[in-house]
């Protein structure tokens, strides 16, 4: 979580010259222009919900995978199986952003058409934070469901560790004005102790139940171990995979009652006592309802070692970057509201 924490000091940028900067950088490595967009709208919205770690600063390590040949800048995405409520895209190499955001379209358009959509995507690279695609669902009146995993070397599972930290996300919404209730998180929560396992063991076994239903979705089911996905076949990094569903609302009951009833919960839930060293009780996805808010009004919080990671890469590539204009923001430890 401490990364997800407002950096406690750093410049402020605005969104949109952080998503040009981006933009540029995945296509100076050979995306096309219309990837290299969707790329920076996705992760420089997850900047925006203040999820830093999987935001713009994994540009830097993305764009590498594409310059050392792992990751395909120019994937062909397409459709393997369909039926009328359900597809299976291969990602062909690239990064998991694409054919994760086809799918999260298609199952929210089936669902609002035919009351539910699930899709798979596998063959491709990291898909960055579950909660951009569940909430594609909970924009559109559904409910979301978004679940990644990846491929490890089976020599190197440890106890804890076997079903890694598989990402996961659900996004309920709660209606017009009224923060949705978004469970965006990966599914390991505890550092290996004995004695911790000793003093909770529940929290392991739960922590274990999680990642391992979570693996066989996004991992198993999306076809992760396919033998042609796997080097030394394949010469793309296509470690990862996801699983995506939604289910309309409408299907189940009238959405107006719906809001009515979550808005009212939420609004209940935001009356309580907040935990300690916090201002404000949040359901999840509070925080991020807010942080885009206010970060779209004052520039993106950014990091020395945000700034730094995205202004070494800008400089191989002789890419001229934004943040020199915006040392005049540059804040302290206590410039920042921690939520």
């Amino acid at each position: 979580m401490g990364a997800n924490l407002p950096p406690e000091s750093g410049i402020r940028v605005p969104a949109q010259d952080l998503r040009d900067l981006v933009e540029t950088l995945f296509h100076t490595v050979g995306m096309s222009a219309a990837d290299a967009t969707l790329m920076a709208q996705l992760l420089v919205a997850t900047d925006l919900r203040g999820v830093f770690s999987h935001g713009s600063q994994q540009t830097s390590g993305y764009v590498q995978m594409i310059r050392d040949g792992r990751v395909n800048a120019r994937p062909n995405i397409t459709e393997q199986a369909t039926t009328t409520t359900t597809r299976v895209y291969d990602g062909d190499g690239g990064m998991g952003h694409l054919p994760c955001w086809r799918a999260a379209h298609f199952v929210a358009e089936t669902a609002m058409a035919l009351g539910v959509g699930a899709a798979a995507t596998g063959n491709h690279f990291h898909f960055g934070s579950a909660g951009k695609y569940s909430r594609v669902a909970a924009q559109n009146d559904c409910i979301g469901l978004a679940l990644s995993s990846h491929r490890w070397p089976r020599q190197g599972m440890i106890r804890t560790g076997a079903t890694g930290a598989s990402p996961m996300s659900i996004a309920i919404p709660a209606g017009p004005g009224v923060p949705p209730l978004v469970i965006d998180m990966g599914t390991r929560l505890l550092a290996w102790s004995e004695d911790l396992f000793t003093q909770m063991p529940f929290a392991y076994f739960k922590e274990l139940g999680l990642g391992a239903v979570t693996h066989a979705i996004g991992g198993v089911l999306a076809g992760i171990w396919q033998p042609g996905r796997i080097p030394p076949v394949s010469k793309w990094e296509s470690n990862q995979g996801g699983f995506f569903a939604a289910f309309h609302i409408a299907a189940f009951a009238p959405v107006d009652e719906f809001y009515a009833e979550m808005a009212r919960y939420v609004e209940q839930c935001r009356g309580l006592e907040p935990f300690p060293g916090h201002t404000q009780a949040e359901l999840p996805g509070g925080i991020e309802w807010r942080n885009v808010t206010q970060f779209e009004r004052d520039g993106i919080p950014i990091s020395e070692r945000h700034q730094k990671l995205l202004q070494d890469i800008a400089a191989e590539l002789g890419v001229v970057s934004p943040f020199a204009h915006y040392e005049n923001t540059r804040f302290g430890a206590d410039s920042l509201e921690k939520g």
